[in-house]
């Protein structure tokens, strides 16, 4: 899931060697902390939050596969 993220991720940024993904577990989920260069953000969120809300749509779908709750947050 983590790698499908980041894969995602350094295709959309201008410097996809600061994309970096960490898995933690919270409350019975699973939360993905994306983290991209300062300048890249927009990038990554998109004209009105649409890019952030099909990622966070892909990493849904994916966790429910395997039964598993994810969260995806994006940061700086």
């Amino acid at each position: 899931m983590a790698e499908l993220l980041a894969h995602l991720a350094r295709r959309l940024v201008d410097e996809p060697d600061a994309v970096e993904v960490e898995e933690v577990q919270r409350e019975g989920a699973t939360v993905l902390q994306l983290r991209v260069a300062k300048d890249d953000v927009g990038k990554v969120i998109g004209r009105q939050g649409r890019i952030a809300r099909a990622l966070r749509a892909i990493v849904r779908a994916s966790g429910a596969r395997s039964h598993r709750r994810v969260v995806l947050e994006i940061l700086e």
